[in-house]
């Protein structure tokens, strides 16, 4: 079996990604700030305060702002853990709000070594379109949206 060169992963790298994330001016002016990176690129974890500037008419969380809180952690994730010899996309996503956020939203993103190599075998046999449902919590971790992605995932 061909040896796969993983990207780098140290702590360095992630405390940059997670920088660069946090300077972006989208999320920046969504108020959507990514609080941790693990060194493996497995774990994500994502906040959003509720401000002026990301409030909807009737005061809570735009949906906009909801769905850019998981655009595009998975994604990245997957190619960081697969390493160069695949090509990953976004391929699809919808949103289901569960009921209006308020406060602080929070989402985390975990990916498992199964997870890492289903995708892995599938993707030797063609291309592969793994899904993953994430979800918004509040602060008091109630439910707020559920957000379903589908990736591409194909062994160049």
């Amino acid at each position: 079996m061909k040896s796969r060169k993983l990207i780098d992963k140290s702590p360095f790298k992630t405390t940059l990604y997670r920088w660069v994330i946090n300077s972006f001016m989208p999320y920046v002016g969504a108020g959507i700030k990514v609080d941790s990176i693990s060194a493996d690129f497995r774990a994500i974890d994502v906040s959003m305060k509720l401000r002026w500037y990301n409030r909807n008419y009737v005061g809570t969380h735009f949906g906009g702002s909801l769905y850019a809180m998981t655009d595009p952690f998975l994604m990245l994730m997957v190619i960081q853990n697969l390493g160069k010899d695949y090509i990953v996309w976004d391929k699809a996503a919808s949103i289901e709000f569960v009921k209006p956020g308020t406060g602080r939203m929070q989402v985390q993103f975990r990916l498992s070594e199964t997870e890492l190599n289903n995708i892995r075998q599938s993707a030797e046999q063609g291309k592969v379109l793994p899904e993953f449902n994430l979800e918004i919590r509040d602060e008091m971790q109630n439910l707020v949206a559920i957000v379903h992605k589908t990736l591409y995932v194909k062994k160049k």
